[in-house]
């Protein structure tokens, strides 16, 4: 939402569209504060309805589009999901990585993972204050889909937490209230992993990193129709 941009985005996107066997698009959306909500739910829907359109010109197939994003992106991915079934858009997968869900800084995984672990409560506040400032409209579905009175009819859910990140919490709720919703839902939790940890650069290979990464591949290689 306030931070980052394409190229710092580019090396996650690369990586998927050569695992998945895909076309990326990377969203180049508006940032608080300057620009708060809803600017950058509007930015990304109004892309996704602009690739449905002209996915002859793009090379792409409109009925196997899928949304993906980490952290706001993730926020923002499953927002898309949520207009996308308003506006009729069809989406085959919303790929969801220890994505911002909701602005409840009392969860566990708030409070136990506070700070030391990279991503802080005290920052996430920051960036939903930068974001959505009017604190009445942080469970507007817009930009927290767990409050939507329904959720059915979504596109299936892959989601991947990490057991030290603040977000794991809301992340794995959203997916309960997916499935509880009928929403076909798989959580994915990396223990001993923090925010930020997929397609995170390391000396050494670690397990967590490389299986993360290969599985949200084959997810969106199996929405897409192809061999996962």
């Amino acid at each position: 939402w306030v931070l980052g941009s394409l190229a710092l985005s580019e090396v996650s996107c690369r990586q998927l569209a050569n695992d998945a066997d895909c076309v990326v698009i990377s969203i180049d959306y508006r940032l608080a504060p300057e620009h708060p909500f809803p600017a950058a739910i509007d930015d990304c829907l109004a892309a996704t309805a602009w690739i449905h359109a002209h996915a002859a010109e793009l090379g792409v197939d409109p009925q196997r589009i899928a949304v993906a994003g980490d952290s706001a992106g993730g926020n923002l991915a499953a927002c898309v999901a949520y207009g996308a079934k308003e506006l009729e858009m069809p989406i085959v997968l919303q790929l969801l990585v220890y994505p911002v869900i909701d602005a409840d800084f009392e969860r566990a995984s708030y409070v136990d993972n506070a700070e030391g672990f990279l991503l802080t409560r005290d920052a996430m506040r920051f960036y939903w204050d930068a974001y959505v400032p009017d604190v009445a409209q942080r469970t507007d579905p817009r930009v927290a889909p767990i409050h939507a009175a329904d959720l059915s009819g979504l596109a299936p859910a892959w989601i991947i937490t990490a057991e030290l990140d603040p977000l794991r919490d809301e992340a794995e709720a959203y997916g309960e209230a997916l499935t509880a919703a009928g929403v076909p839902s798989t959580t994915r939790r990396y223990d001993g992993m923090i925010h930020a940890f997929f397609n995170m650069a390391t000396d050494e290979p670690v397990d967590a990193v490389t299986d993360a990464t290969r599985e949200a591949a084959a997810a969106l290689r199996q929405a897409f129709g192809l061999q996962a």
